[in-house]
């Protein structure tokens, strides 16, 4: 009965592991565009934004795909290498940081895709 256990708690352990590792938001922001994974620009309304983005303090807080970020101070922690780019052309998604975390969330869901 115990091996029985551990044999199917086990992997519901690994996938409960993996599904949190891989929305996580812990971004680093990178000083080149090529060595990032998605280019972001910040615009100066929230009406305009794909997504609205709440920095918080504590790498724990950034826990899912909803706009809560961490920003590493190395490249290796970060699940998403971002360069802030110059022009909004240029750019993948477009943001904008609120001062709330339940402002926090995406507006156009269809570039979710770029932070899994």
């Amino acid at each position: 009965m115990k091996i029985f256990l551990k044999i199917t708690l086990l992997p519901a352990f690994f996938i409960t592991a993996f599904s949190l590792q891989a929305f996580s938001q812990k971004v680093y922001s990178c000083n080149s565009r090529y060595d990032a994974d998605v280019k972001v620009f910040v615009v100066d309304s929230r009406y305009d934004a794909d997504l609205l983005v709440y920095k918080v303090d504590s790498r724990y807080d950034a826990d899912k795909n909803e706009g809560r970020w961490f920003f590493t101070d190395s490249r290796y922690d970060a699940d998403k290498k971002i360069y802030f780019s110059d022009s909004r052309y240029d750019a993948d998604v477009l943001i904008f940081f609120v001062d709330s975390r339940y402002d926090a969330g995406w507006r156009n869901k269809e570039k979710i895709h770029l932070f899994y």
